[in-house]
């Protein structure tokens, strides 16, 4: 019976979803899926790289949220800057009653501002499709006393429950050889995602909220056997802090990497503040999850995975989260330097 008001829950989301606004979904291997943070990591690491993620999130609970990515990017000395290419899927709600793809497509230009100092501007496009499946949703005249949802509903679908959007995003990002920072506005031109709600509407719950993220890191190795190459045994380490607001959302994320070439532990904390009244200014404190992440990369590939260890009160319900990552770096061309630009985290 439980399992069954998880999936009633989820269709009222859902079907709250046709006007309201939604988070941005989240992921916990940050730099493992570098366009997804930050479009102007485009191109960071000079040569083609391939990145491929996968995350399900809170598998025990009924109408879990699957979510895929797929990327490409890579430095061109003709473009002076780099080129990036994101692939991404979502999944929500029992059956996948509400799914989300898009295509993004993004530049980021490099700039050279001292002899160890490099920044990059970005600009992403991103065309997006979300669509509704009526026939997956679940409504209280469905239920018997006993014997649960056996009814046909009386409700009629509303319209037209697809609806494809274009989409603005831009970054900015900063690096020396030990540290780095950026930031970055998803959903800049914050276009109209609502179902039932036309373009043009003054509802502004009917357009998608912007996201704001910003990130600082640092690397430093603490034992290297060359400066040219990466070797077995060579140890580094990696302290990084990103904040991501969104509506009243606001996310802290604090964690570290620790590098034994070719293996890396990483551990982070999930935080987060919620405003329920912005005006009156009630807030609610919430610690989200631990995460453990574990990774190996040897030469061209790099494979991760992550578990979200649920700290909230909804620890008994959702049974955590997992994510893997797979990235496959291919060779430079013959002309251009096979040396990575930016130094930080894979995972």
């Amino acid at each position: 019976m439980r399992n069954r008001i998880i999936i009633l829950l989820t269709a009222l989301l859902s079907i709250g979803f046709l006007q309201v606004d939604a988070q941005d979904a989240l992921f916990s291997q940050y730099y493992a899926n570098p366009l997804y943070l930050n479009p102007a990591m485009a191109g960071t690491n000079v040569c083609p790289r391939l990145a491929f993620h996968f995350r399900d999130q809170w598998p025990a609970a009924s109408g879990t949220f699957m979510t895929y990515t797929a990327s490409y990017d890579e430095h061109f000395d003709k473009l002076s800057g780099g080129i990036g290419v994101l692939l991404f899927g979502d999944r929500a709600g029992e059956g996948g009653c509400i799914n989300t793809y898009n295509a993004s497509f993004m530049y980021s230009f490099k700039v050279k501002v001292a002899k160890k100092f490099n920044m990059r501007l970005a600009l992403q496009a991103t065309y997006q499709n979300k669509s509704l499946d009526w026939n997956k949703l679940t409504f209280g005249d469905m239920i018997d006393p006993k014997y649960g949802f056996v009814y046909q509903t009386n409700e009629q679908q509303p319209g037209k429950l697809s609806r494809s959007i274009f989409d603005m995003s831009a970054g900015i990002l900063g690096y020396t050889p030990h540290v780095y920072f950026g930031a970055a506005a998803h959903h800049i031109t914050r276009p109209y995602q609502g179902f039932l709600v036309q373009s043009g509407s003054d509802a502004p719950e009917a357009r998608l909220p912007v996201k704001w993220t910003a990130h600082v890191g640092a690397y430093f190795d603490l034992k290297r056997k060359s400066k040219k190459e990466t070797s077995f045994g060579d140890i580094s380490i990696s302290p990084n802090f990103i904040y991501e607001h969104q509506m009243c959302f606001n996310y802290f994320n604090e964690g570290f990497y620790l590098n034994f070439y070719p293996f890396t532990v990483g551990a982070w904390l999930r935080h987060g503040l919620i405003y329920r009244n912005v005006e009156e200014e009630i807030s609610t404190y919430n610690l989200d999850a631990f995460i453990v992440m574990f990774g190996i990369e040897y030469n061209w590939f790099k494979i991760g995975y992550s578990y979200d260890v649920t700290i909230s009160k909804l620890a008994n319900v959702t049974g955590g989260s997992h994510e893997v990552s797979l990235q496959i770096l291919l060779p430079c061309p013959e002309k251009k330097q096979a040396l990575k630009d930016l130094k930080c985290p894979s995972f």
